[in-house]
């Protein structure tokens, strides 16, 4: 029995599917950690493999090759170091293949605990590739009993009650949690719950890091019995902190250490997406992203995201002009591209509209023209796009807003092309916010410059799409306020027409965007992926289908 121990966290990025790398990181975790004298290091769940690693994790060579990492790093403990805690699938003797925690020290696996509870809702469905494991009992780890429950089973009570009736002494949650905007608040009530339960002390373990549509913020904690904050760790940052604990007479306590500030609202928002396109790119490996640059908000605002994220000299701007482009526009997006230090060209498109249009001109003979010859300038935008792309390997960004995602206010095969949308679970009136903040804010971690990015006539004009004479957003959509809170209604919330026209919107109104909504599935289900940051993205959070004859009635 000893009455101290000194617990590393590592809040670190793995990569999905790069074990080998993700070893190499844990190896390197667990030196610094023994530098500062960790008798124990605990790292996130399934971290060897990356997560959610999804089907990948069904093939037998992911499972062999994850359990060798492990053994490799297990073996590596035989030097008298911390003992590890480290996430990694488990196939058993009888089969089962398990999300396990596993317990290395005194150079061998010395035992491992399966994750109880599978999530299968929103952009969870572990039952998928997952056995459910037993309740488990405590690992003794350096003479301490210690719980260790996956993050989902503290989401219900009775896995901590199972450990603190088998004698745990300490909590440590090894978490992929991923970010949305009240997840931090519902995290941190969760915890105190569990703690209020068993009188125990908790460490809450998280991943950081972007993983295709998904983004992990970190913001690791730690709780003890009395409910005190003896330590916050940051969010958006890979870290390793140190803690220290001690055994009194009503149990273990965690000793003060770093309280780090939480980001909330705009800010922490930024930073999701900043975080989300970074590792996008980065972990996919491409060399940098281009997007074309249209004097519009939503494009300006992806290009400062890019920029934060990437830096100036791996973001591409082109403008693409056509004879209904204004001139506000082309002066607006030019300024964008020099307040960011972006490279900046122009490329009309009037010579392949007119190809279209002279190739197109006996079929359409006497019909009157309409949004296909409108949407012929957005689909030559993006095929000249994917161009550069192909031929530079830098990868197109798309830049619509959730607003426009929900109504279908985008041209499939035209300003949808692109491998990743930053905006895309952003409504067009959080575009606005977001843009007058990183105006005035200069984002942790972030590559950008410092001060204005973002033109101020960028922000004040009215939006337009501008593939007609004197076009503006409202002529086809309703006031993006209204639009805003209806689509937030019938998405997030899943509110039903009468209850939404009970909020004070009009029924034809609510109706036509509700069929705005459903129309536009296809749409959708061809759209680039991107950062979620809202409760309900659209993507693994919301699956409906594309053939789809209901609509509410409002009886």
């Amino acid at each position: 029995m000893t009455d101290k121990l000194r617990i590393a966290l590592a809040q670190l990025n793995p990569v999905v599917g790069d074990i080998a790398g993700n070893l190499e990181k844990a190896v390197e975790a667990r030196r610094a950690a023994e530098v500062e004298g960790a008798e124990l290091i605990v790292f996130t769940e399934l971290f060897l493999t990356g997560y959610p690693p999804e089907d990948l994790v069904l093939k037998r060579a992911v499972q062999d090759a994850a359990r060798a990492a492990a053994i490799e790093l297990a073996r590596q403990t035989g030097d008298g170091g911390p003992g590890v805690l480290i996430g990694c699938p488990w196939l058993a003797d009888d089969g089962k293949l398990f999300n396990a925690v596993l317990y290395l020290d005194k150079g061998e696996v010395r035992g491992y605990r399966a994750k109880v509870h599978l999530p299968n809702y929103s952009v969870f469905d572990e039952p998928r590739v997952f056995d459910e494991g037993p309740m488990p009992g405590p690992f003794n780890i350096r003479g301490v009993r210690v719980g260790v429950p996956i993050c989902e089973d503290i989401w219900f009570p009775d896995v901590v009650e199972c450990l603190e009736e088998s004698g745990a002494e300490i909590i440590l949650v090894p978490n992929g949690s991923p970010y949305d905007f009240n997840k931090f608040d519902a995290r941190m009530q969760l915890a105190i719950g569990r703690i209020k339960e068993s009188g125990l002390p908790l460490a809450y373990v998280n991943q950081l890091g972007g993983q295709d549509e998904l983004v992990f913020d970190g913001a690791s904690f730690v709780l003890n019995a009395d409910l005190s904050l003896p330590v916050q760790m940051p969010a958006w940052e890979e870290k390793i902190a140190c803690t220290d604990w001690t055994r009194e007479a009503k149990g273990w306590v965690c000793a003060p250490g770093e309280v780090a500030p939480i980001e909330e609202s705009d800010e922490a928002l930024y930073l999701a997406v900043v975080q989300g396109l970074r590792d996008y790119v980065r972990k996919n490996r491409f060399p940098g992203v281009v997007l074309g640059l249209s004097g519009g908000i939503d494009s300006a605002l992806v290009a400062a995201i890019a920029v934060d994220a990437l830096g100036a000299d791996k973001v591409h701007c082109v403008m693409l002009p056509y004879r209904y482009t204004s001139s506000e526009s082309l002066e607006d997006a030019e300024a964008c591209a020099k307040l960011l230090g972006v490279r900046y060209d122009t490329v009309p498109i009037e010579a392949p509209v007119s190809g279209f249009m002279d190739t197109l001109a006996p079929l359409f003979e006497g019909t009157q023209s309409d949004t296909t010859e409108e949407n012929l300038q957005s689909r030559s935008r993006g095929v000249i796009l994917m161009a550069i792309s192909n031929k530079f390997g830098s990868m197109l960004l798309t830049t619509g807003n959730k607003s426009e995602v929900s109504a279908g206010y985008a041209t499939i095969y035209g300003d949808m092309n692109g491998g990743f949308n930053p905006i895309k679970d952003l409504y067009k009136t959080r575009v606005f916010r977001m843009s007058n903040w990183r105006n005035t804010h200069m984002p942790k971690g972030c590559l950008g410059p410092k001060g204005r990015v973002i033109p101020e006539r960028i922000i004040t004009r009215p939006p337009s799409a501008e593939l007609r004479p004197d076009q503006k957003d409202e002529d086809s959509l309703p006031p993006y306020e209204q639009l805003d809170d209806i689509l937030h209604c019938l998405v997030e919330e899943e509110m039903s027409v009468r209850d939404i026209v009970a909020r004070g919107h009009d029924r034809d109104l609510v109706k036509r965007v509700e069929h705005l909504l459903y129309i536009s599935e296809y749409k959708r289900r061809q759209a680039a992926p991107g950062v979620k940051v809202t409760a309900r993205n659209f993507g693994r959070d919301r699956r409906y289908p594309i053939v789809n004859g209901f609509r509410d009635q409002d009886l």
